[in-house]
């Protein structure tokens, strides 16, 4: 995927771990309460729940607040009455964002997105007016040091996976959505632990940005996508020239 690679360096510019610590494990037992809703709290018959775990453990999330967010799933424990949905918008530039959320509450959801995004030079978008430029795939994130990257890519092939895309800090190995929960799987039984596994949405195509003003005007409207309560997950279709993405980081 072109600008892969650039595209997770910047991420990593803007995050700030210690500090959303909090929205952090949120979002995890959102995750783990979907997913044990959606399919049982048997992490072993349920794909998803096991890669949520898998996700909250890598954050380290405490095992009490796990099974919690699970219990509150199956039923077991009083919790509000939550479901999924994804929302699309547009960006400075014409960049198309995808919008994963969580919620209690769809409408007060969608009112809170149109003013991000009118904001901050965007707009909210109707319901496919983004999501034909993203593909829905399977993305699982390695350490770096789980292997060389001739090693991870021979394990991923083999295990059904299409793609892995290595640097210095970690592999992203890529699948078709069905196929997911089965590489991840294969790894495990070659000893390897991914850090976390996904369905994503992947741009087709991406947008570079070599102006530093809508390059700050985008990260800043990415930012607050992620830091609002229910987001669980962001996609855009923006990269950024190299010199800005230097000037960012520097």
């Amino acid at each position: 995927m072109a600008g892969h690679n650039k595209w997770s360096k910047v991420k990593h510019i803007k995050e700030r771990v210690d500090a959303k610590k909090g929205k952090v494990f949120s979002k995890m037992s959102r995750e783990l309460t979907i997913a044990a809703k959606s399919g049982g709290g048997d992490p072993d018959a349920n794909a998803r729940l096991r890669s949520a775990i898998l996700a909250a453990k890598s954050v380290n999330m405490p095992s009490d607040n796990i099974d919690r967010a699970i219990k509150k799933g199956t039923g077991e424990l009083a919790g509000d009455l939550i479901e999924e949905a994804v929302y699309e918008g547009f960006g400075p530039a014409g960049v198309a964002f995808m919008i994963e959320v969580v919620t209690d509450n769809k409408n007060r959801v969608i009112n809170d997105l149109r003013t991000l995004f009118n904001k901050n030079g965007g707009s909210i978008g109707s319901s496919g007016s983004v999501a034909f430029m993203f593909d829905r795939k399977g993305e699982i994130k390695l350490p770096a040091a789980s292997g060389s990257e001739d090693t991870i890519l021979e394990l991923a092939l083999e295990g059904g996976a299409y793609d892995v895309h290595s640097d210095a800090e970690e592999h992203t190995i890529l699948t078709a959505p069905d196929k997911l929960y089965a590489v991840v799987n294969y790894l495990k039984t070659h000893g390897i632990s991914p850090a976390s596994a996904r369905l994503s949405y992947l741009p087709q195509n991406t947008l570079v940005i070599d102006d530093p003003a809508i390059a700050s005007q985008t990260l800043k409207l990415f930012d607050l996508l992620d830091d609002y309560d229910d987001s669980q997950n962001v996609y855009g279709n923006f990269d950024l020239a190299e010199e800005v993405m230097n000037a960012l980081s520097a």
